[in-house]
């Protein structure tokens, strides 16, 4: 079940990552590399912070709008398309992963184990920016039409891409938590997915061969461009990587996979 892998590497990283003395240690020297602040991020433009910027979505105070017009085009799609077991789970994927960021923001500790300075000792894990691409780009290919499932999530993929590079580069999120978001999100979409009744789940997705390559590639160089600092290489080039886990991620989960319907066919009776 692929929900359950994604739960377990979910409780893995905040294992590794936040609830041990060297995990702490490692993302918390990314924050000093280089200069405090986001300005010197080249995605800064973008991110809303600067005085009379756009935000690109869903970052700064774009968080709620983008995941209000998210929501409100899948139920469109879903009346549209009269897909209605799927709408409703494209729908539980959403809530779940935005709902169950909350919590766990909430309910999951941070120990401070290493004696860090004030201002890291806040609770992020997981990140809620990187949280509603990831689930908005699955919740959608629950709902739109098999043809174009592919191409709507290359467009989402990009776009988490774009996001989680730019959370993890302007310090606004270690690079576990927004891990640990597109974790979160591909465990309810495996959940969902899961819980379908076997003629309203998606089956195996079709695409042109080179399609995969090519949305891998264009994710990375959108990771490494959205994730670039002036000031440091190291800070740039993991935030990179994070966004583009992230991507692969969030494809295999969406388009690199068959859905599982095993445990719905009972065995044939001799």
């Amino acid at each position: 079940m692929p929900a359950l892998l994604y739960t377990l590497g979910f409780l893995t990283l905040y294992l590794l990552a936040i609830c041990t003395p060297w995990g702490q240690r490692a993302e918390n020297a990314l924050f000093g590399l280089g200069s405090e602040g986001s300005e010197d991020a080249w995605i800064y433009p973008l991110s809303g912070s600067a005085y009379g910027s756009t935000p690109l979505p869903p970052l700064e105070l774009s968080a709620k709008p983008t995941l209000m017009v998210g929501l409100a085009v899948i139920v469109v799609l879903t009346l549209v398309r009269r897909c209605w077991w799927p709408g409703c789970a494209a729908l539980g994927v959403v809530i779940l992963t935005t709902g169950g960021k909350e919590v766990l923001k909430s309910t999951l500790p941070r120990p401070d184990l290493v004696g860090a300075p004030e201002n890291l000792l806040d609770q992020g894990f997981p990140s809620g920016h990187t949280a509603i691409p990831a689930a908005l780009t699955l919740a959608a290919v629950l709902v739109v039409s098999p043809r174009i499932r592919p191409y709507v999530a290359t467009a989402g993929v990009l776009w988490l891409a774009c996001i989680a590079a730019a959370s993890a580069t302007m310090g606004g999120h270690r690079p576990s938590e927004v891990l640990g978001a597109t974790l979160l999100a591909c465990a309810c979409y495996g959940l969902a997915t899961w819980l379908l009744p076997p003629a309203a789940a998606p089956g195996a997705t079709r695409s042109t061969r080179a399609l995969p390559v090519i949305t891998l590639t264009v994710a990375l160089a959108i990771a490494l461009v959205s994730g670039a600092r002036n000031d440091t290489l190291t800070r740039s080039l993991v935030s990179a990587a994070t966004a583009f886990i992230c991507a692969a991620l969030v494809w295999y989960a969406a388009v690199g996979r068959p859905v599982h319907t095993a445990r719905r066919t009972r065995p044939a009776l001799g």
